[in-house]
C-alpha cells in the first residue's frame, strides 16, 4: 500500500455499518420487533423499497437519516401488508429506532478510523445514496472528513458504473493507481474501481449474497472490519 496517496470511501454498508449489509441490519430489527415476515418476504420488500427510492424523488435533500429510515421502512411495511404480512405502526417505529441506534453505535468505532486515516490521506466519498448525503454527514459529524462527495442521485450515475468512481478519481486529482477504494460490495465497489486501475479493499463482513470475484479484478485486500484498515495502511 506504499503507493497509496488518496482514498475513496463508500458510505452505506461501509462507514455506517462496518461491512454489514443494510438488508441484514434491517432484518435484525424486524426480528427484534417480532414482525411476522419470512426472510423471503422481507427480501422482496427490501428490494422493492430500494428500487422505489432510487427511481422516485421521495427523499428530500434536507431529510435527516432518521427521516430517511422512516420513509424507507414505511415503503417496506406497505409492501409487506400488500403481500399479506401485517406490520403495525408501533413495529415500524421500533425498526427505525433500532436501525438508528445501530448506526449511531457503529459510527463511534468507524469514525475514529476515518479520522485517523484522514490525517494521512485526502478522502473522497463515492456512494449510491438518495440525494441527502450532505445532510446525513452533517447529522453524524462526518462532513469535515469528506470535502468532496460523489452521490449517485446528484450526479445521475449509479454503481456499478465505473464512471461514478472516475468522478472520485478526478476529485482527488491524482492517477488511479495511487488511489485506494474501500467498499463493502465486490460488484458495486471493488470490480468497477479495479477496472479503472485503482487499488481496492473489500470490507467483507455480513453480506446480502455471495459475490463472485473476477480473476482480472480481484481485491487488493479483504478485511472484516474497518478497524483493520490502519494496520493495512501501516498507520
Amino acid at each position: 500500500m506504499n503507493s497509496v496517496k488518496g482514498i475513496i470511501f463508500d458510505y452505506g454498508g461501509t462507514i455506517d455499518t462496518n461491512g454489514v449489509h443494510w438488508g441484514e441490519v434491517i432484518w435484525e430489527q424486524y426480528r427484534a420487533c417480532a414482525v411476522p415476515a419470512s426472510k423471503e418476504l422481507f427480501r422482496d420488500a427490501y428490494v422493492f423499497g430500494e428500487r422505489t427510492l432510487a427511481k422516485n424523488p421521495i427523499i428530500e435533500p434536507e431529510d435527516t437519516f432518521h427521516i430517511l429510515l422512516e420513509k424507507k421502512i414505511k415503503i417496506q411495511a406497505t409492501r409487506l401488508r400488500n403481500n399479506g404480512c401485517q406490520v403495525t405502526t408501533e413495529q415500524e417505529r421500533g425498526i427505525v429506532a433500532g436501525c438508528y441506534r445501530k448506526v449511531t453505535e457503529t459510527l463511534k468505532t468507524t469514525l475514529d478510523i476515518i479520522e485517523k486515516v484522514s490525517k494521512h490521506y485526502p478522502l473522497v466519498l463515492v456512494t449510491n445514496f438518495y440525494g441527502n448525503m450532505p445532510t446525513v454527514l452533517k447529522e453524524f459529524g462526518i462532513s469535515r472528513y469528506f470535502p468532496k462527495i460523489i452521490e449517485s442521485s446528484v450526479v445521475g450515475l449509479r454503481k456499478p458504473d465505473p464512471a461514478l468512481f472516475a468522478l472520485g478519481v478526478k476529485a482527488l486529482n491524482m492517477p488511479a493507481e495511487h488511489i485506494l477504494v474501500i467498499g463493502d460490495s465486490y460488484n458495486k465497489d471493488i470490480y468497477p474501481s479495479r477496472t479503472l486501475g485503482c487499488k481496492a479493499v473489500w470490507l467483507k463482513n455480513i453480506c446480502w449474497a455471495e459475490e463472485a470475484v473476477m480473476p482480472d479484478a480481484s481485491p487488493t485486500a479483504i478485511i472484516k472490519s474497518l478497524e483493520e484498515l490502519p494496520t493495512l495502511l501501516a498507520l
